[in-house]
């Protein structure tokens, strides 16, 4: 299974490098790198707590009059998940099956393919919608059951619970900041559940349980450099022709 990943992987790359060097007056290359704040909508957990890596590169083809719409192609390694720290308060985070737990952490990392459509409004602000397709890589789930050793991790592999695919809808902002550098922000929400869950906790008459469908929530805030960009056309100055 790694070795087909990589393969994937391998294939993506060279289609970048590949239209980036023959089409260079048709196709943009760029490169982005920042941050995701993401939630597990469904794991009782709330707020945008986990922080993890967005990093890859890009091939962006512009359109239609001016160039104003671009449609772009991604290939990004990103970090998704949830964490509650511990807390002492009379209702602990509720752990799935077992009552329950003082901590939790997970982490999901996806090699992801985002498909984006943009307008350019100037060559300065560009709005964009679009969606993703990801496959998970990695996983790693730790709760904490008042256990004085700390995090215990459970049994959480590429072969469950979690989905190896996950869909997503996206937002996406970008604003040029100098030259060829631009600030982007984006959301994502999963279109399919991720995950399934059940979940129970003691009650003074018995348990209560219930599940919960889970969601990937993200917010990614990034730096994006778009090497061969198109630059906003400077304003021509107008000769002053009084004497």
């Amino acid at each position: 299974m790694l070795v087909r990943r990589i393969s994937i992987l391998s294939v993506f790359l060279f289609v970048f490098i590949f239209s980036v060097d023959s089409f260079s007056q048709r196709f943009l290359g760029a490169v982005s790198a920042g941050v995701n704040l993401s939630q597990v909508d469904g794991d009782e957990v709330y707020g945008f707590k986990k922080i993890g890596l967005n990093i890859g590169p890009s091939v962006i083809f512009p359109f239609g009059k001016d160039k104003k719409w671009s449609l772009s192609m991604e290939l990004l390694f990103s970090q998704q998940g949830s964490t509650q720290k511990s807390v002492n308060t009379a209702r602990d985070t509720i752990s799935s099956d077992t009552g329950h737990y003082d901590g939790y952490r997970l982490t999901l990392n996806y090699i992801q393919v985002p498909l984006i459509l943009h307008f350019t409004d100037k060559r300065i602000v560009a709005v964009g919608v679009g969606f993703s397709y990801s496959q998970l890589v990695a996983v790693s789930e730790y709760e904490n059951y008042d256990d004085p050793r700390g995090y215990v991790r459970t049994s959480t592999t590429l072969s469950g619970p979690y989905k190896k695919a996950d869909f997503e809808v996206l937002g996406d902002v970008r604003l040029r900041i100098w030259q060829k550098l631009w600030l982007n922000v984006r959301y994502s929400y999963s279109m399919v559940p991720i995950r399934e869950r059940h979940f129970s906790v003691a009650i003074p008459n018995g348990v209560n349980e219930w599940d919960r469908k889970q969601y990937n929530n993200v917010v990614s805030v990034r730096l994006v450099y778009i090497f061969n960009d198109l630059l906003p056309n400077k304003k021509k100055k107008k000769a002053d022709d009084s004497d």
